[in-house]
């Protein structure tokens, strides 16, 4: 009987430390809540796709209808937002699937530069769409739709923002950070364009929307060089 046990022991090739019908170990506790986080920030993303592809299709018809130029660029910011949240998305649904940490390091800096890259071309459009404006003096008509969907955003992107850092902050995950600083300064944006359509509805200053919107540009490239850099985003405080 013994020499049968030996010869097993000898052909798993453990020397009689083998327990072959041992259960394989548990997720770490850490493991389990990570994906808990990742689901979450996956939801987040959903959302931010969703809102701003309705978003964005309704300002550019409203700006369409307006002849807002101010409204325009607004809806085709929507659309670079909906472009963060698919990246975030690709991302978080890879890191799923990952469990070695140097490779969702690397995923997370390549999700990195893609987040900055749609911070500067936010900040190309904003850019031009402003100094094109000024320069023709368009005066866009009244836009009651405008107000609205700019108004829902204000409510939609800071809800957005808050939980986006909150997660990003739990899963250590700068690209997330980054995305939702972009979010943030889409709140921003939603808060200059509902201002200028105010303005202009009430006074006639067409001009109010151009100038700050101008302003932004230069805070979102500051943001995006960061995004792409690597270095915090600096949006801990909101």
């Amino acid at each position: 009987m013994s020499e049968t046990v030996n010869a097993k022991r000898s052909a798993c090739g453990c020397g009689g430390g083998c327990h072959a019908d041992a259960p394989s170990a548990a997720p770490a506790p850490e493991d389990g809540a990570r994906l808990v986080l990742l689901r979450r920030g996956l939801r987040l993303e959903y959302l931010t796709v969703g809102w701003n592809v309705v978003e964005g299709l309704v300002s550019v018809a409203a700006a369409v209808m307006a002849g807002s130029v101010a409204l325009m660029g607004f809806g085709i910011d929507s659309f670079v937002e909906t472009a963060s949240g698919l990246i975030l998305i690709w991302r978080l649904r890879a890191e799923h699937g990952l469990r070695d940490r140097e490779a969702i390091e690397t995923l997370d800096r390549r999700a990195h530069k893609l987040v900055g890259l749609s911070l500067f071309a936010l900040a190309a459009y904003v850019a031009f769409d402003a100094t094109s404006s000024l320069i023709r003096g368009q005066r866009p008509e009244h836009s009651l739709a405008g107000m609205i969907i700019t108004g829902l955003s204000l409510g939609a992107m800071l809800w957005l923002a808050r939980a986006k850092r909150r997660v990003a902050l739990a899963l250590e995950s700068r690209a997330l950070e980054a995305d939702s600083f972009q979010t943030t300064a889409c709140w921003w944006l939603s808060l200059i364009t509902l201002c200028g359509l105010a303005l202009n509805a009430a006074f006639g200053w067409w001009w109010a929307d151009p100038v700050a919107a101008l302003g932004m540009t230069v805070f979102i490239a500051k943001e995006g060089r960061e995004a792409w850099r690597g270095e915090e985003c600096g949006c801990r405080g909101g």
